[in-house]
């Protein structure tokens, strides 16, 4: 699966390269506001979190850090490109919104995965 998804996001951060070289004209073609992106970071860290710590559970530990970098730093791709679809004149009025957007992803990818170890030592303890 995971091979899979680190192909989907390779070709998510190409496009989203291409887009803002100028060899991908694709500006335009999702009109999303500031809040639906946001919400959409939040979404995917959320979901990216919960997924690893699901797929973490069943590999060798020298393989998890290679699914965390799988599920941290290619997901944000997919962010950069859908931004890369709004118009010229939203992604100039907040050129900063995909840096921002990755914090949100990074931080609620985070919080399950720091969460884990704390809710497990509480169901141990009951």
């Amino acid at each position: 699966m995971e091979l899979a998804l680190l192909g989907f996001f390779f070709i998510c951060w190409l496009a989203a390269l291409a887009s803002f070289v100028g060899l991908l004209p694709i500006a335009g073609l999702l009109d999303m506001g500031l809040y639906q992106y946001y919400g959409l970071a939040a979404f995917l860290g959320w979901l990216a979190g919960n997924v690893y710590l699901h797929r973490a559970q069943r590999v060798p530990k020298p393989l998890k850090r290679r699914l965390m970098v799988v599920y941290l730093l290619g997901t944000p791709g997919f962010l950069y490109l859908v931004r890369a679809l709004a118009p010229i004149t939203t992604q100039a009025l907040a050129p900063l919104a995909p840096l921002y957007a990755s914090g949100v992803f990074a931080i609620l990818f985070l919080v399950p995965v720091t969460l884990k170890g704390s809710f497990g030592a509480s169901r141990s303890d009951s």
